[in-house]
C-alpha cells in the first residue's frame, strides 16, 4: 500500500523541501497542499495511506476528514494543556499553573493570581494547542482584551488560557515521538523559533525518555519539547505532529519511522 505525504509548501518552506526530498528518497508519494481543497473538496487519494504536515489550522481540519487515513496527527482536545498537565505535573515547567479565561483574567486578575506575589509578572498562554495567540509574560496592571490579541486572532472572550508564574528558561529541544519511541530530535532557539545546529546532550535525551515513560501519550505521533529551567531540565510542552516545526530533526529518520508506523497500522486494520 503506497504512503503519500501531503506537505503545505509555504509552511516551514526550507524544512519542507528537505522533508520532500526524504519522502522521494524513500520511494513514497508526495503531494503539495492546495488551499482550494478546503472549498472544492479534498482529493480522495483512495488507494494511499495519507499523512498531512503543515499549518496547525489545516492539520486540525484534516484530522476531522474521514476520507484520509490516518490524515493528520492533530487530536486537538488531547493536546489542551489542561488535558495532560495534571498527569505529568512533577516534570512541568509550569508546576503552579491555573486554568482561566481571557475575560476572567482581564476582569478579575486578583482572583486568578491570588496567592502569588503581589505585582509579580506572570506567564499566559492559550490552553489550546492551536495557539490562537502567542504565550507571553504580562503584568497584572494594566490588563486588556487587546493585550491578549482579542479581536486580532480570535473573538471569544471566554477563550480558555493557562496562567503560571514566570520561570527562567535556557536551551530548548524538540523530539519526535513515534509509537512510544524517541525517533529524532533538534535543538532550537525560542526567540524566533529557529533551529540550532548543535548536538543534543545525552542527559537531555535521557530526560526526554524519562518524561515519555511517565506520560500518557496523546497520540501515536507527537512532538515533545524539553528545556533548561532554573538549573535543571523540565517538560515545556507537547505539540501535534502534523502542525509542528521539525527544526533540524533528521528528515530521513522522520520519514522512515512515520511511514513504517503508518504501513504497520494500515496492515493491522485492514
Amino acid at each position: 500500500m503506497p504512503v503519500r505525504w501531503v506537505l503545505e509548501a509555504h509552511i516551514f518552506p526550507d524544512n519542507h523541501q528537505q522533508l520532500a526530498a526524504a519522502v522521494a528518497a524513500a520511494g513514497h508519494r508526495l503531494s503539495w497542499w492546495d488551499d482550494a481543497w478546503l472549498l472544492d473538496g479534498m482529493p480522495a487519494f483512495a488507494d494511499d495511506v495519507v499523512l498531512f504536515h503543515g499549518s496547525l489550522g489545516n492539520a486540525h481540519h484534516v484530522a476531522q476528514q474521514l476520507s484520509w487515513q490516518p490524515g493528520a496527527f492533530c487530536h486537538t482536545q488531547a493536546f489542551h494543556c489542561s488535558a495532560w498537565y495534571p498527569s505529568i505535573k512533577e516534570h512541568l515547567v509550569n508546576q503552579q499553573w491555573r486554568s482561566s479565561t481571557v475575560k476572567q483574567l482581564v476582569e478579575d486578575s486578583h482572583a486568578v493570581l491570588q496567592g502569588w506575589p503581589e505585582g509579580a509578572p506572570f506567564f499566559v498562554r492559550p490552553d489550546s494547542p492551536l495557539k490562537p495567540f502567542a504565550g507571553r509574560v504580562m503584568q497584572a496592571k494594566p490588563l486588556s482584551l487587546a493585550a491578549l490579541d482579542h479581536g486580532f486572532y480570535y473573538e471569544d472572550e471566554h477563550l480558555p488560557i493557562i496562567v503560571a508564574p514566570v520561570r527562567q528558561l535556557g536551551a530548548e529541544w524538540r523530539f519526535l515521538v513515534v509509537d512510544g519511541q524517541l525517533v529524532a530530535g533538534s535543538a532550537y532557539q525560542a526567540e524566533g523559533r529557529a533551529a540550532k545546529a548543535e548536538p543534543i546532550p545525552d542527559e537531555v535525551t535521557r530526560y526526554a525518555a524519562e518524561v515519555l515513560a511517565a506520560l500518557p501519550t496523546p497520540e501515536p505521533l507527537f512532538m515533545l519539547d524539553v528545556c533548561e529551567c532554573d538549573g535543571g531540565l523540565k517538560l515545556l510542552e507537547l505539540n501535534p505532529f502534523s502542525g509542528a516545526d521539525l527544526y533540524l530533526c533528521d528528515r530521513h529518520a522522520v520519514v522512515d519511522a512515520v511511514s513504517a508506523w503508518m504501513l504497520r497500522t494500515a496492515s493491522a486494520t485492514g
